[in-house]
């Protein structure tokens, strides 16, 4: 996945979605993304462009609760996932973790870097931060300590 050296500046979240239209068009079967940052930053704004950059016109919601959603009928399938109220990397497997990464289709998980060892090598790793000035950035980061 190609990405620019320098963060992304995403002044609201019109350009947060439209920012993951674009990374819609780099992605490939296989692929894990992992998403960072606190609450309000933009991970599942980002989540609906890519879902909707791959050709799937579902209503993306953040899955805080459910902790997984599969959105199907784009050129590929997407599971989003958020590990927020996960308390341990053990749950993982009752949530059908390794299933969704052994399927078809791109893996996106909100709050990653809880459990950053359950991630598979080559999981793109990135960062959102909302700015003191308003707006939001978006920078690829090396994976965390812990991480494959």
């Amino acid at each position: 996945m190609t990405f620019p050296d320098s963060p992304i500046f995403l002044p609201d979240e019109a350009a947060t979605v439209a920012c993951g239209g674009r990374l819609a068009q780099e992605l490939r079967n296989g692929d894990v993304l992992a998403l960072t940052g606190g609450l309000g930053a933009g991970k599942t704004h980002l989540t609906k462009g890519i879902v909707h950059g791959l050709g799937c016109h579902a209503d993306v919601s953040s899955p805080t609760f459910s902790l997984v959603h599969e959105y199907q009928g784009g050129t590929l399938s997407v599971y989003h996932f958020d590990w927020y109220r996960l308390e341990g990397e053990e749950e993982l497997p009752g949530i059908g973790w390794q299933d969704y990464l052994d399927a078809d289709g791109v893996c996106i998980v909100e709050w990653a870097d809880r459990f950053p060892a359950a991630l598979p090598r080559g999981t793109h790793w990135m960062a959102l931060e909302t700015l003191p000035e308003g707006g939001r950035s978006l920078r690829m980061i090396p994976a965390p300590e812990g991480a494959l």
